[in-house]
């Protein structure tokens, strides 16, 4: 999410979410066995088989099938988890935090890039710039953890995106200050008002992904089971209408880029409407993060060098938390207990549940899906 309609500018980060939710994790996701030492880890010359070239073009490294992008301990250690032994490989310019990409048997690979649009985009240029992968037919899905508007998704929803939305490019006035006429201090750069498209002059303001492999993840995922927990259950009755009170379930719907961690209905408006406005009324607002545009900018200059096929990206993002408040609830109660609601669990539980059906298509069928995109 981002600020709070009440105090904009000092709202706080979306970092500091993840950070106190990373220890309710370990405490709590004892299910998923997700800080258990399950994951086996292999040192760089355990497993042979990889080419190590010069990079020209990103042919000279290990072939990689699938590339899940997390960007925090969780959203990684979740697929870790479950999809072992993996082998450890360096890669310079990665977070200090997160300094190895970790592959498997089946040249599944997942990357945590850190949080926020800066380290996304720095990891992204050092994995794809790298020699030692062959990224060049690898498909990419992204899977984290977001905000979610309650008029399209509830906590533990899964949703698949087409389209990516850049919520920090914008001119803002404080909300006591703007027109009296304004619905919000938002509006585009270079515009006379919230109701005007911008020109799109910095070209990472919006982006479209491949229809045909988000149809064919959500195709592959519809049906699957979520997970959900009593506190999730709780908090989602306090909303009266559906699909807020109504259990997790795998959706498509778009998602909403910026570092800013805020939350009200006010600015929720907003978001529905600028996403509205990018995408010329094609794209429907539902989850708030703050990395996928630096994700998919990084991914295009590394397109631009044929090291990477920008058609084969899929962005998968999780409810943990309402982004707005129900009724009678104050947007500051909303921000800052957020942690209350209980969706952070099922979040990343549900993101390797909904997330895993196109990963096993993609490896069990790679002979296919190496040449493109399978239509389901």
């Amino acid at each position: 999410m981002k600020t709070n309609d009440a105090s904009r500018s000092n709202s706080s980060p979306r970092s500091l979410k993840k950070a106190l939710l990373a220890g309710l994790f370990a405490a709590g996701l004892t299910s998923l066995s997700v800080f258990t030492g399950c994951a086996f880890a292999h040192g760089d010359d355990d497993w042979g088989g990889d080419r190590h070239g010069d990079g020209g073009g990103g042919g000279g490294g290990r072939e990689v099938k699938v590339m899940i992008i997390s960007m925090f301990g969780p959203e990684g250690q979740v697929w870790l988890d479950n999809l072992g032994p993996w082998r450890a490989i360096k890669v310079p310019g990665l977070s200090p935090d997160y300094p190895e990409v970790h592959c498997n048997r089946d040249d599944v690979c997942v990357l945590t890039t850190g949080m926020g649009h800066t380290n996304a985009a720095a990891s992204l240029m050092a994995l794809t710039f790298s020699d030692r992968f062959d990224l060049r037919r690898t498909y990419f899905l992204v899977a984290g953890i977001a905000g979610i508007d309650p008029a399209q998704g509830t906590l533990g929803s899964a949703a698949w995106a087409k389209y990516l939305v850049d919520f920090g490019i914008q001119w803002e006035l404080d909300v006591r200050e703007k027109p009296a006429d304004w619905l919000s201090g938002f509006l585009g750069i270079n515009t006379k008002g919230p109701t005007e498209k911008p020109p799109l002059d910095y070209r990472t303001e919006v982006f479209a992904l491949n229809t045909t492999l988000a149809d064919a993840a959500y195709a592959l995922s519809r049906n699957v089971k979520l997970t959900d927990s009593a506190d999730a259950q709780v908090a989602r009755a306090k909303f009266n209408y559906a699909p807020a009170n109504k259990p997790p379930s795998v959706i498509q719907c778009d998602t909403l880029a910026g570092d800013t961690w805020w939350s009200g209905k006010y600015i929720g408006e907003r978001a529905r409407y600028w996403t509205k406005q990018l995408t010329d009324g094609k794209g429907v607002y539902c989850t708030t993060q703050q990395e996928d545009n630096a994700t998919y900018e990084a991914l295009k200059r590394a397109a631009s060098t044929r090291r990477v096929d920008l058609s084969r990206i899929a962005v998968l993002r999780a409810g943990s938390d309402f982004d707005r408040p129900y009724e009678g609830q104050m947007a500051s109660d909303n921000l800052l207990n957020y942690s209350a609601q209980g969706g952070f669990v099922p979040a990343i539980q549900n993101l390797y549940l909904t997330g895993n059906p196109l990963v096993q298509e993609i490896v069990t069928h790679w002979g296919a899906w190496r040449k493109g995109i399978l239509q389901r």
